[in-house]
Order: C-alpha cells, then structure tokens, then sequence
C-alpha cells in the first residue's frame, strides 16, 4: 500500500484506490496552422474554448476516446497521428485528472458543434482565445514545438520559389561565404591546380588566382546579402572571362573551375557540422539553390567575357 493513507475495508482488508480519471483530447491543425477548437456548452468552464475532449470509456482505448470526442464535439472525422503530451492535472470540478493529448488528422465531415459544444472554430496556433484547460495549452504549445523545424523549411522553401531572401532559413548560413572566403580560396587553388579538367590552371601564378577567387566568393556573400549588384557580378566575370581567354585557358576548362568551387563550398559547408537536424541539412541544401542563381550568372557572364 505504499506510505499514503488509503481507506481500507473493516471486514475483508481490501483496500480502496483512488485513480486519477483518464481524459483523452484531440488537437488538429488545418493547412494554416490554426487549432481546431470547441466552446464548451457545460460546466466546468462553460463559455471557454478547449480541444475536443472527453473521458475515455470502458471498452475503448485512449487514442479511440480521442476520436471519439472528437467526431461528438466537432463533427468530424480524424486519424491519430502521434501523442503529443500526457498531464497530470487537478480540478475542482472532477479532482485528479490524466490528459492524454494526441494530434489528429482530419479525414472526414464538416465542423459542426456537437454533444457539450456550442460552437466550433479555428484559431491561429498564436492567437488563441483564454481555453478552459490548462493541459490543452500545454499540449499547444509542445505541438507547435514539433512543427516548428518543418514549418520553417516550408515556409522558407516557398520563400525561395518565390524568389524573395528575406527570413530564409538560409541567411543563417550566408556569413560563412564572405567570412571564410579566403580559406575556401585556398582549398579550390589546391583543386584546381591538380584537377585533370583544369590543366592550364597548374601554369597560372596562384596569387592572382587566389585573389580572384577570394573577390569572387566575396561577392557571392555579399550578393546573397542583398549588397552587390548585376553591374559588379557582370563586370568582374565578364573581365575573368576575358583575362582567361589571354592566358590561353580553354572555356571548357574555365567553367570547370566554377563547377570546383562550388564543390569546395558544398564541402565546407558540410564539414561545419550541419547534418544534426534535417531543417540544418535543408539550410545548406537551400543556401545551395541560392548559390546556383549566382552561379549561372558568373558561367553566362564569364562565357561571354571570353568569347570577347
């Protein structure tokens, strides 16, 4: 019996447990990130907005509760996705409580009120009303936790479709192009002067190309940077292709160059350690779909710098 105080029958010795009563919520989030939730039609709290949310019943498990509540409260039909929290939580009204929160799919119907609801709306996941419980605020809030790596790739992957820099993830990446431009430099001279695409490279005097490169992937930062503009990437690859056209450096060899440093730029990148969560994975492979609209704009300008 533990150390508690438990009551205890006089006659048999059986002894009485009090349990918590286990309570089964639902939380769905529709395209926008709102919250689907009900107002509540009885007491506690009538008036209040909550999740769907019930006490499971006998025969049925605390994730077909969920559903259960959900389809009674909300109208609609859902499948679990994943539980989001399980909480202890003391009530006036029906004393000790365990909430089992899980996040659910819609699947089916329309959202009507129901059962002990009133009504039933979508709130944005940061706009909430004050809710009936403070569980389902929790469980809001650890949800909106879990989403947050995948909605910042969404919302920076349509950031990049669109064409506009402004709060890509990326940007967290885009100091370490101009920061460690001279190292970079170093490590694409040592591969361009070994490489078997850039032979003429290796009769180059490797200062000049070290500082080319280093100008160049200056450049590159600021542009990702929103401070350089076509006029200077135009200028200066259109004035690199014709000195290259000089040193009788062959095109093909030229724009293999390019393709070489965007490898050891690609390889940098990963050896800063950004493989530990997908969404640092996906800011490098973003920064990378950045890099290739420069990239495109050096090759075109640099070809025709060449052919004169």
């Amino acid at each position: 019996m533990g150390d508690r105080p438990r009551d205890v029958c006089s006659v048999c010795g059986a002894v009485f447990y009090e349990n918590p009563l286990p309570a089964a919520a639902a939380l769905v989030l529709d395209y926008d990130r709102r919250v689907l939730l009900v107002k509540r039609g009885i007491l506690p709290n009538k008036g209040m907005w909550c999740l769907p949310i019930g006490f499971a019943e006998t025969g049925e498990t605390i994730a077909q509760a969920a559903l259960r509540e959900l389809h009674e409260e909300a109208g609609i039909g859902g499948r679990v996705a994943r539980l989001i929290d399980a909480d202890s939580w003391s009530s006036s009204f029906y004393g000790d409580l365990l909430v089992v929160t899980f996040e659910v799919e819609k699947v089916s119907g329309d959202e009507t009120p129901g059962d002990d609801a009133d009504d039933v709306s979508y709130f944005p996941i940061d706009q909430l009303p004050p809710l009936a419980f403070p569980s389902n605020e929790k469980a809001i809030r650890l949800c909106a936790d879990l989403h947050q790596d995948d909605w910042a790739i969404h919302d920076s992957f349509h950031r990049l479709e669109d064409g506009t820099g402004a709060e890509m993830l990326s940007n967290s990446l885009v100091g370490f192009v101009g920061e460690h431009a001279p190292y970079v430099a170093r490590l694409w001279l040592a591969d361009v002067r070994s490489n078997r695409t850039t032979l003429r490279y290796m009769r180059l005097d490797p200062e000049p190309l070290l500082a080319e490169c280093t100008t160049g992937l200056q450049l590159l930062g600021r542009w990702l940077e929103g401070e350089s503009t076509e006029e200077e990437i135009r200028t200066f690859y259109r004035d690199l292709g014709a000195r290259r056209r000089l040193q009788r450096v062959e095109c093909h060899e030229m724009l293999s160059a390019v393709m070489l440093l965007k490898k050891q730029i690609w390889t940098y990148a990963r050896s800063q350690g950004v493989w530990d969560r997908p969404v640092d994975a996906y800011r490098v492979m973003e920064l990378q779909s950045r890099f290739a609209v420069f990239f495109d704009k050096a090759v075109y300008n640099l070809a025709r710098g060449f052919a004169g």
